[in-house]
């Protein structure tokens, strides 16, 4: 009996882990420290082979600002790549940042 409830609550566990992952908070504040001006901004989960659409759109972001991004996706992933590109041409890339842990993310030179 003793293994059969082992059993029963490793199981749980192991459920009630993944579902804290997929319903783990995605917003990460996005701070821009590097004295220039970010123009794009791409987030895209680590593993795939294409960056999505720019999530600045028509904005940037200028040294010092700081831009709110929703990083959900829907894949319940939490390991993003995110690439930052910069009005001179300049970009930064950071693979597998686990945006289920951070709330802040700072782009420093």
């Amino acid at each position: 009996m003793k293994i059969i409830t082992s059993l029963m609550m490793a199981g749980f566990l192991a459920v009630s882990a993944f579902s804290s992952a997929n319903a783990a908070n995605r917003h990460v504040d996005i701070v821009n420290d590097t004295g220039m001006t970010m123009a794009e901004f791409y987030a895209s989960a680590t593993g795939t082979d294409d960056w999505e659409e720019d999530i600045l759109g028509s904005d940037t972001l200028a040294n010092g600002e700081v831009f709110d991004v929703d990083i959900d996706d829907g894949s319940g992933a939490c390991k993003f790549d995110f690439k930052a590109v910069f009005t001179d041409g300049s970009s930064h890339v950071r693979r597998a940042v686990n945006v289920c842990s951070i709330s802040t993310f700072t782009y420093q030179r």
